[in-house]
């Protein structure tokens, strides 16, 4: 199983692309949002979910609970449906998004296929994703270096005996903190944020400090080969102080702090039309 976040029209849409079934599966809650608009779309879903099961719809057996990344860092599970799944689900709503929508999922699943013969079309969605969202090209660069420095970074953590979850999630705060001096909700508190991803908020700076910090770890537990979670934090002290050390001596060289309070709404501005054309 892969989560990926799909943007349709600036929306985001949680996916999981399941290895065994060769199939992706879409939040429904997402998809509901999306078609209707609703400020509450669970509360939408949970009312037409109950009257497609009084209808005797098999749409509602066909659900899977998987787990999906939530606004505030931790996966839960989520009602999910494959494309069959959600092109029913379509036109079971009433909504003039129904048909861009329709060819929107058919992109996505012929996009799948491509990037399973070509892995570097999926780098090359990710940056189309968050030039489209309005990001710098300077800052989308970097965010792909952190994506591959987490994924290396995570690779080594399973691979020493850690658990996913939240022995992944106290390792990431150990490093946070040595190299920022900020645990991750302090930093989040810092730029303001409540449910949004830390990551996707930090400067170009921050990014490449925290890119820094993650590759080192990785790098030292390599080196090390450290066994369990506690043996970890070790690696993960270590790591986080090679970017503290950078982080400082760049504060020394420029005079201030590079620890913003900046997120990402207030140095993004979306592309207009034809822009990135």
């Amino acid at each position: 199983m892969k989560n990926e976040i799909k943007i349709f029209n600036d929306k985001q849409v949680r996916t999981v692309w399941d290895d065994e079934k060769d199939e992706w599966f879409f939040s429904v809650v997402d998809v509901i949002g999306i078609l209707t608009e609703s400020p509450n779309p669970r509360n939408y879903w949970k009312v037409l979910k109950h009257r497609l099961s009084d209808e005797g719809s098999q749409l509602v057996t066909s659900c899977n609970q998987l787990k999906l990344p939530a606004a505030d860092g931790k996966s839960y599970k989520t009602d999910c449906l494959d494309t069959e799944g959600i092109l029913r689900l379509v036109q079971s709503v009433p909504s003039p998004k129904a048909e861009p929508f329709k060819l929107w999922l058919a992109q996505v699943g012929a996009q799948r296929i491509d990037q399973l013969q070509d892995p570097e079309l999926s780098i090359q969605q990710a940056m189309a994703d968050y030039r489209r969202l309005g990001y710098s090209e300077e800052w989308v660069n970097q965010r792909l270096k952190s994506i591959d420095a987490r994924k290396e970074l995570t690779d080594e953590w399973k691979r020493t005996g850690v658990a996913e979850g939240k022995e992944y999630a106290l390792l990431t705060d150990i490093i946070t903190r040595q190299w920022s001096g900020l645990t991750t909700k302090q930093y989040k508190q810092h730029k303001g944020l409540r449910k949004e991803n830390l990551r996707d908020n930090m400067t170009t700076i921050e990014l490449a400090l925290n890119t820094l910090a993650e590759a080192s770890t990785a790098e030292i537990s390599k080196q090390k080969n450290p066994r369990g979670l506690k043996q970890n934090m070790g690696v993960a002290q270590e790591g986080g102080q090679v970017a503290n050390v950078a982080r400082r001596q760049l504060e020394n060289t420029l005079g201030r702090g590079v620890i913003s309070s900046a997120k990402a709404s207030d140095y993004v501005h979306p592309l207009t039309e034809g822009e990135n054309e």
